[in-house]
């Protein structure tokens, strides 16, 4: 099959790395994949970063390559580079600037429109991922208003990491509903992605309009999520839903040596060592640090036989100013190889989140046979068993965290029993080749379906 994805970037969190993984493991299949991302970071050869300059006004093409010439001339004046680039922003697309102020999200990537050209063959499926990224120095890369031409022209797949096509702005809205009936006084333009005033009811009537008008295959990672896409502005335009969870390499992902990987990783051998990883731990909006680092304070004043090692991966130069426990922050870790080697050398993976849709870590903690405590919220009470693979406690629920580790440092034989059944989970249900084999049927299905419509139509 001919499978062009899109993401916003072939190497990042959690939605980029499963489009990338999934990119990959078609490859390996013998399939002709490829890979449409707002941002490429790798020098792969079937990945392509959609290019938006060529397809912009002749007067915006102009101000951008004055502004390129004047960069030049400014280097290492971090602001005088801020200042022509806003400038150069302004001027080249006045619009775009004046949406951004009046809160409106952006969608102006004309690039978009010609998505199915950059493949070297028209593809048989679309499958995008995230298509929102405001983290790129645009500020996005995808055209939502495009959807509508671009499924049908082509089945296409949409894959949701989070909720904000269900909402007026958010990726995710915590305890507001007010995205099942037109977002408009929105408690905190804040969260990710932010936007400066209130036209979240704008916004979300837009995408109602655009999505209402596409033909769209689902699927989510978790039933927690596509329940929420079953109220939501999204259902009109849906053609077919499906869970299916991501998955991980378990070649990668298994059980090892934990004397082996502390020694290769330089970890004290005689500690306890509780694991947490999440990208910019500290100031990532859905986990919650300060529940986790309570949750430190109080194993560590419980533990007096033996003492504890707190490594938390994703944030580099950080400083714990709780001074109870030794922690360690370790910047984040791209290589597979040697994350799996901090889950084999951990005794314990704890995740504190404030919502979360299906975890990677999860998923790849439970692999490595680490026993994992989490916050039972979004779609994680999908992922652990909770008293076989690992516990769930409440959100926000220090005390509780700590208790369960607590209870699997005094107890060997239950953390060994834990350990085993856990990546016997991770095996059974995270396995990368299930969720490869799971799309690629419903490629093969819709592809057949889209050839049966066209024979029928050129026989009428």
């Amino acid at each position: 099959m001919r499978i062009l994805q899109v993401s916003t970037a072939d190497q990042g969190g959690g939605a980029e790395s499963i489009a990338a993984g999934l990119h990959q493991a078609y490859r390996r299949h013998g399939h002709d994949a490829w890979l449409a991302v707002g941002s490429k970071q790798t020098d792969c050869p079937h990945v392509w970063e959609i290019p938006q300059e060529p397809y912009r006004s002749m007067w915006a093409r102009w101000v951008r390559e004055v502004s390129t010439k004047l960069l030049s001339s400014v280097q290492g004046l971090s602001h005088g580079e801020r200042a022509i680039r806003l400038l150069s922003m302004t001027l080249s697309e006045p619009a775009r600037t004046l949406n951004r102020i009046r809160g409106r999200e952006e969608f102006s990537f004309p690039g978009t429109y010609r998505l199915l050209d950059g493949a070297p063959i028209t593809p048989d499926v679309l499958h995008c991922h995230n298509l929102h990224g405001a983290w790129l120095r645009e500020g996005g890369y995808f055209d939502l208003r495009a959807l509508s031409t671009l499924s049908r022209a082509v089945p296409t797949i949409l894959t949701l990491h989070d909720a904000w096509l269900l909402s007026g702005h958010c990726a995710h809205s915590f305890e507001c509903d007010r995205w099942k009936a037109g977002c408009g006084h929105c408690p905190d333009l804040t969260i990710y992605p932010a936007i400066r005033r209130d036209a979240t009811a704008g916004n979300w009537l837009r995408k109602r309009d655009i999505l209402s008008r596409s033909r769209l295959f689902v699927a989510t990672p978790s039933q927690w999520l596509m329940n929420k896409v079953k109220e939501s502005i999204l259902l009109p335009g849906i053609e077919e839903t499906r869970v299916i969870p991501h998955g991980v390499d378990l070649t990668v992902f298994r059980p090892g040596d934990k004397r082996e990987a502390r020694e290769c990783l330089a970890l004290p051998q005689q500690s306890w060592i509780v694991l947490f990883a999440a990208n910019s731990i500290s100031k990532n909006p859905w986990k919650d640090f300060k529940t986790l680092r309570a949750a430190v304070k109080h194993l560590a004043a419980q533990e007096k036989d033996k003492p504890v090692h707190f490594v938390a991966v994703g944030e580099g130069n950080a400083s714990d100013k709780a001074q109870v426990t030794d922690v360690q922050f370790v910047p984040l870790v791209r290589d597979p190889l040697s994350m799996a080697r901090y889950y084999q050398a951990a005794d314990i993976y704890v995740h504190a989140a404030r919502v979360d849709t299906f975890p990677n870590t999860v998923m790849e903690a439970t692999a490595c046979g680490t026993p994992v405590i989490a916050t039972a919220v979004g779609g994680i009470p999908e992922q652990v068993l909770d008293g076989r693979s690992g516990f769930l406690v409440p959100a926000g629920d220090a005390e509780a965290m700590a208790r369960h580790a607590q209870f699997l440092f005094e107890n060997e034989e239950r953390r060994r029993m834990i350990s085993a059944q856990a990546a016997e989970v991770g095996k059974a249900r995270f396995d990368l080749n299930r969720q490869v084999q799971a799309y690629l049927d419903w490629y093969e299905q819709l592809v057949m379906s889209s050839e049966r419509k066209g024979v029928l139509s050129h026989a009428c």
